[in-house]
């Protein structure tokens, strides 16, 4: 199933993701807050059901994104989007990703980076790198609407992912960013 749109394309499950975030944060109040912000054809269809699997319009993703950074955390967007990945990475791994997870192995899930950005994303691609015992790189060519935003959820995404996997303290740095003007994003992976 596909929903009309630009032809840059998310899947449902993390428009899901997003709005349970808010459920946790609040209750319903917040989602409405948050939905307030956004035009009402995006409030319409995300009060709809929405399906974990069909494809909506990565912008519907981009405007909700924004507005829920600019509600929970108007004085530091950028944690919120962080916050945003976790939460992501915490319902689909935790659900019907579990299968990507490993017990002490976060380098089994980060070598499964092409699949899971399947999950995700309609254009692109991820690759992976393993760069040490506790170390990889991934990098993502030819993302369609690239985002500093979207950019920081992957960072909180991989980051929650490690933990979920057995990693301690993952850090994850973005040296290379397309909305930055780089060739391809890069995210660089570590944990104790």
């Amino acid at each position: 199933m596909v929903l009309e749109g630009s032809g840059s394309r998310i899947k449902g499950g993390v428009l899901i993701s997003r709005l349970n975030l808010l459920r946790q944060q609040g209750g319903q109040v917040r989602v409405d807050q948050v939905l307030g912000r956004l035009p009402p054809s995006d409030q319409a269809l995300l009060r709809k059901s929405l399906l974990p699997v069909a494809w909506y319009p990565l912008e519907l993703n981009l405007r909700l994104d924004s507005a829920i950074a600019e509600v929970l955390s108007p004085d530091d967007e950028g944690r919120a989007f962080i916050e945003m990945g976790r939460a992501s990475a915490e319902e689909s791994l935790r659900g019907p990703q579990h299968g990507f997870l490993r017990a002490g192995d976060p380098h089994f899930l980060l070598s499964q980076a092409a699949r899971i950005y399947r999950f995700y994303y309609a254009v692109g691609s991820r690759t992976y790198d393993k760069t040490g015992p506790r170390s990889a790189v991934l990098r993502t060519f030819s993302a369609e609407n690239v985002t500093q935003a979207d950019c920081l959820t992957i960072v909180g995404w991989h980051e929650r992912a490690i933990e979920l996997s057995g990693g301690l303290s993952p850090r994850i740095t973005h040296p290379m960013c397309r909305a930055q003007g780089a060739p391809h994003c890069e995210y660089h992976c570590c944990w104790d």
